[in-house]
């Protein structure tokens, strides 16, 4: 770790001038003087250029995760030390999906996140779940199943809240449209059988897979989730709709309704 002092600052509080971090020596005239300003810009310059260089040469696993959010900080913080920023986002939420994941309301509890950095992140974020879509949308899902487990922890493992998505499947069980039902709290998520129907009606579904979150980590269904995977399974029935497997997504692993013999 550098030896340099670190400040968490917002791009926006009253210690950011013009986008760089003032300390109570760092005053207008001192820097015009090239004082100590000078040489924290050329130390900042100098540390990008050396991350840009390590990821460009070795890829991501080159650089850990709060050097990739560093990066990621850059276009938010043009002129700022992202590092400390990025470290404490890191020991806030754990990792950099988590942090990617993290809810709007509780970024900002973090002193020096803004609505820049804030929007950056979420960018990011949505890039990664439109790439991990990309390898299952309009494929077939029972041959592309690990691709479809890797979207599913991608876009869900970390979230705060449950959330329950369906996936539409036409007669070649290709995955014609993924959407997002409902979202609910920590521990409960409300679902409606009609509804879920309805909807594989509109698309002309003959098959669904079922997925919702489990934010406590664990994905062992409750008795909830499986009444509720039972009623939409009978509501289904009566339009020759299958549903080929309820997937509970935990922290670390998901849980198969049909490889545990729920379905």
């Amino acid at each position: 770790m550098s030896d340099q002092p670190t400040f968490s600052f917002d791009e926006t509080s009253p210690q950011f001038a013009g986008g760089v971090p003032v300390t109570p020596h760092d005053t207008p005239a001192r820097r015009k003087a090239g004082g100590p300003s000078r040489g924290a810009e050329k130390h900042r310059h100098n540390h990008r250029d050396r991350l840009r260089q390590r990821f460009t040469e070795g890829g991501a696993d080159a650089v850990p995760d709060y050097e990739l959010l560093e990066m990621i900080l850059y276009r938010a913080i043009p002129r700022g030390d992202t590092k400390p920023l990025a470290k404490d986002l890191i020991k806030q939420f754990g990792d950099l999906n988590h942090v990617l994941a993290a809810p709007r309301a509780r970024l900002k509890e973090v002193p020096g996140v803004g609505d820049r950095v804030i929007f950056e992140l979420k960018l990011t974020e949505a890039t990664g779940h439109r790439m991990a879509r990309a390898k299952v949308i309009q494929k077939p899902i029972l041959s592309s199943w690990d691709a479809l487990l890797d979207y599913c922890q991608t876009a869900m493992a970390h979230r705060d809240l449950e959330q329950f998505r369906v996936l539409y499947l036409d007669r070649k069980n290709v995955l014609v449209a993924d959407e997002a039902q409902a979202n609910g709290t920590v521990d409960h998520v409300p679902v409606y059988p009609r509804e879920v129907v309805k909807r594989a009606l509109e698309l002309n579904a003959t098959a669904l897979i079922l997925v919702h979150n489990h934010p406590s980590g664990d994905p062992t269904p409750s008795e909830a989730d499986v009444q509720m995977t039972f009623a939409i399974r009978d509501a289904a029935n009566v339009f020759n709709i299958t549903i080929h497997d309820h997937l509970v997504i935990g922290k670390a692993r998901e849980l198969s309704f049909r490889a545990e013999g729920y379905l």
